[in-house]
């Protein structure tokens, strides 16, 4: 259905691309780009790989059946893989595989872009235009750079879902600052396999929230000058990062009064309660002091005891704070009655779903994900790893594609493009994978931590109108999916896969970035071995036999080997047998 959906939108702007009279379309069903290419996408002369090491040859052969399944499982666990690497994540298992990805040191974003600042103040790359706005535009640079190179791609991939739940962004102030966005992005890494507690704490107590979302200098109660806590973290906190609006069963779906209506998951008591837990904090660091307005956003906020509202604080399911603790203590007690909460498992599980895996999953599939978020088989509440594992490896998880008719789901438009690099072995001519990623952005309008409000660029439960409204499914990424974006896609595709330079930095000091389609350009001679290996490596088994005979029909039309790869390539990323996920 959502397939069909994606269908319908390309048609859509197909027309549209038509009237403008931009360029013909490749195919009854694909949307070639506007927009020139760059030249022939050949090795550069001094080049870096990218991170990501190419596992030995192995020689253990897998059935097509396990490369599928490898290929499908590396879409949603990491953030692309090439032909080898999914050839190896086949033999090694999931299982294996997810417990190595466990096992590997963070690759953080904060320390490299306080050591690219550093490197900008000595000097370092003054041959770049305007080299003192770099510091600014680091952490761009620095995501980028960790998405096409990293090794631990599921702590990454994770760590984008979950800037996705917990939401700061570069609109409204924090784009101003250098190491705001990489310094909480850090936080979601190095918590992404940990305690789901610990997570609720370290964002709460970190800086760029507090500024986000206004806890931070956030005074007890003054009625005389007409002061009161703010409430904002205080509603967001639960809306949005722990139990959702109403109350819920396990398997995710709500609970209803009496009166037929839905309960709700908190009050407007329960948020002013809540949010006289979080006053008295303030900016950490040296000199610290509440009211302070230099900003530090580098070490956890501070608690001044003397700006905390003082007494009793009754908050959810009965519980109540008792008076004369420090502020701390009320915050700790206050993280601990969410995190509790019944909600928390389905609610988060729920959209780890959503992000990863499929938009629609059946109630099963959501009480199996709660059971592992309440206990991970040792009695430990909010293990992350034992959350991801059952996420990643549910039986309806792995089913073979079309087992169930409402599985599936939009690829977010970032990850298309990330993907693209990944999976077609992109290299460099410095140390750096560099992107700005701003004419990404204007095209697709997502980028990581530019949400346009704390609610992301999508929301959980958006339906589309049309056939998916009509069968109550949601379809989240459709929210940000338009004629305009569908063409943006496309158009980015075509410059990742022909131009010569990808990377909209500065070269020098940065170096240029393209991919290397030779692989491909050496199975081109066989048209149909070619979409069967781009089959599996992107749409791991489920291209239709429309698409496949409309891209056939256009590649033997095209008889110089590289350009029938690239061609291929193109057509494929851009047919909505690659933009759904199966």
């Amino acid at each position: 259905m959502i397939r069909g959906k994606v269908n319908s939108d390309i048609r859509r702007a197909e027309t549209m691309h038509k009237r403008r009279g931009l360029i013909p379309l490749a195919s009854l069903l694909l949307l070639s780009a506007c927009g020139g290419g760059g030249g022939g996408g050949s090795t550069p002369a001094t080049q870096n790989t990218a991170a990501p090491t190419t596992p030995p040859l192995i020689q253990a052969q897998p059935t097509e059946s396990e490369l599928n399944a490898a290929s499908r499982f590396a879409s949603r666990a990491s953030l692309g893989m090439n032909y080898d690497q999914i050839r190896a994540l086949s033999i090694k298992g999931h299982d294996s595989w997810l417990e190595e990805q466990f096992a590997l040191p963070v690759e953080y974003h904060d320390e490299m872009v306080a050591d690219l600042i550093q490197r900008t103040e000595d000097g370092e790359f003054d041959e770049a235009t305007n080299a003192d706005i770099l510091p600014f535009v680091f952490r761009r640079y620095v995501w980028w750079h960790r998405a096409f190179s990293s090794d631990d791609v599921l702590r990454q991939r994770i760590a984008f879902a979950l800037s996705e739940i917990f939401v700061v962004s570069e609109v409204g102030g924090l784009g101003d600052t250098e190491r705001a966005l990489p310094n909480f992005y850090d936080v979601l890494l190095a918590h992404a396999f940990g305690n789901y507690r610990s997570l609720l704490s370290a964002v709460t107590l970190h800086p760029s929230m507090g500024f986000y979302l206004s806890h931070v200098n956030n005074s007890k109660a003054d009625p005389d000058n007409n002061i009161y806590p703010d409430e904002n973290f205080a509603r967001e906190n639960m809306q949005l990062f722990s139990i959702g609006l109403y109350e819920m069963n396990p398997d995710g779906s709500y609970k209803y009064g009496t009166n037929g209506d839905l309960i709700p998951a908190y009050t407007d008591d329960d948020i002013r309660e809540f949010a006289k837990v979080f006053t008295g904090l303030s900016w950490g660091g040296t000199y610290a002091r509440f009211g302070r307005r230099w900003a530090n956003y580098v070490v956890p906020m501070e608690m001044f005891d003397e700006h905390h509202e003082q007494g009793t604080k009754k908050l959810l399911n009965g519980f109540e704070i008792p008076a004369g603790q420090t502020g701390m203590e009320d915050i700790e007690d206050a993280i601990d009655n969410v995190f509790n909460h019944a909600n928390v498992g389905p609610f988060i599980g729920r959209q780890l779903i959503q992000r990863l895996v499929t938009s629609n999953p059946s109630p099963q599939y959501v009480r199996r994900v709660a059971e592992a978020f309440a206990d991970n088989g040792l009695g430990v509440r909010g293990d992350m790893k034992a959350v991801i594992r059952a996420v990643l490896l549910d039986p309806e998880a792995t089913a073979d594609p079309g087992t169930y008719t409402q599985f599936g789901k939009l690829r977010e438009p970032i990850l298309r493009i990330v993907s693209i690099g990944r999976q077609f072995h992109i290299q460099n001519t410095s140390e750096y994978f560099f992107h700005g990623g701003y004419w990404i952005q204007d095209q697709l309008k997502q980028h990581p931590l530019s949400s346009p409000s704390v609610f992301n660029f999508f929301l959980p439960s958006h339906m589309p109108n049309g056939e998916i409204a009509e069968a109550n499914l949601v379809a989240p990424e459709f929210q940000i999916t338009t004629n305009t974006t569908v063409i943006g896609i496309s158009n980015l595709a075509q410059h990742m896969i022909w131009a010569d330079e990808i990377g909209g930095v500065q070269s020098p000091p940065f170096g240029e970035m393209s991919v290397n389609l030779h692989e491909y350009s050496l199975l081109a001679t066989d048209v149909q071995g070619l979409i069967d290996r781009l089959d599996m490596v992107l749409t791991y088994g489920t291209l239709s036999e429309a698409t496949r005979n409309a891209i056939g029909a256009t590649l033997v039309t095209i008889a110089d080997p590289m350009e029938r790869a690239k061609w291929a390539i193109y057509l494929f990323l851009v047919s909505p047998d690659f933009a759904v996920m199966l």
